[in-house]
């Protein structure tokens, strides 16, 4: 008997379909109760890296990005990644010198977790232009579980998406208002200003974000406040400070896309479906602005 195989090789990870399970009230319920688990609380640059600075931090967050986008990883990583750094500088005091190694083992941790697939450590290794070594990379994973107690599977904004959106009722433009939404999300990773904002608030505001851009036309929505209130009903999060928040997402946006010179991140989903920017992408190494700083 011969066995005919069909397999093949596939250019992208491979992706489960959405659970519908996770979009329940139950489920919603209890991300809602876990998000201020993994949250930080305070501001860990005043009380205890003494040798880290917010624009540091912003440096090595935008070089994990370009890692993600670079190895074509799922929109979950980069936030779970994000939050493991987070949540391990504000309990370890490290020097400016390992700021890119901790960003690397938090990179191998969440592509492990949230992918089928993890990014290779030696390609990690790679994208620090080998300034980390894989003795270095594996080490530093142990150390980082265990004074993260081996709790890596956090709640990020990327998982109040689905609830939110199955619960807004929108006509059209599902995916066009999820890529965006991930896009913002990113970008709030980013800025160190939403890190002690409740990752549902964050999905919130990025939503909404997003369907201010792109939905009016949705005959639905007839003014902000209507839809904040939707939002509100959802989570349960004040419209003051769904507001807030919304406010500061734009603002954010509007610099990123505005500025000239800096830091400009634009995902190539936000590329792809709306064109804002022409950057070309290159293979992430270490970044300039690291270089520049004296470790």
């Amino acid at each position: 008997m011969e066995f005919l195989c069909c397999e093949r090789r596939l250019k992208t990870e491979t992706k489960a379909c959405q659970d519908p399970v996770l979009c329940t009230d139950q489920t919603l319920q209890s991300s809602l109760r876990l998000e201020d688990r993994y949250t930080i609380t305070s501001s860990y640059f005043n009380c205890l890296q003494k040798e880290l600075k917010p624009h540091m931090r912003k440096v090595v967050a935008t070089w994990m990005w370009e890692v993600c986008e670079e190895d074509r990883c799922q929109q979950d990583v980069f936030p779970l990644a994000i939050n493991c750094l987070d949540r391990f500088l504000s309990v370890v005091k490290i020097r400016r010198s390992q700021l890119q190694l901790v960003g690397a083992v938090c990179l191998f941790l969440a592509s492990k977790v949230r992918q089928t697939k993890c990014i290779p450590a030696g390609k990690l290794c790679g994208y620090t232009d080998n300034s980390v070594t894989l003795e270095e990379l594996l080490n530093w994973e142990l150390l980082l579980l265990s004074r993260l107690k081996w709790d890596v599977s956090a709640v990020t904004p990327n998982d109040f998406i689905e609830p939110i959106l199955q619960r807004l009722p929108l006509v059209s433009g599902f995916k066009v208002v999820r890529n965006h939404a991930e896009t913002f999300i990113a970008l709030c990773s980013i800025d160190f200003n939403f890190s002690m904002y409740p990752p549902s608030m964050v999905a919130a505001a990025s939503i909404g974000a997003a369907v201010q851009g792109l939905l009016w036309l949705d005959k639905r929505w007839s003014s902000q406040k209507e839809l904040l209130t939707r939002l509100h009903q959802i989570l349960g999060i004040e419209v003051d400070c769904l507001r807030h928040c919304l406010e500061q997402v734009e603002e954010m946006i509007s610099s990123n896309l505005s500025s000239g010179s800096g830091v400009q991140v634009v995902p190539s989903n936000m590329k792809d479906s709306n064109k804002l920017m022409n950057i070309e992408s290159t293979k992430p190494s270490t970044p300039t602005d690291l270089q520049d700083v004296h470790f």
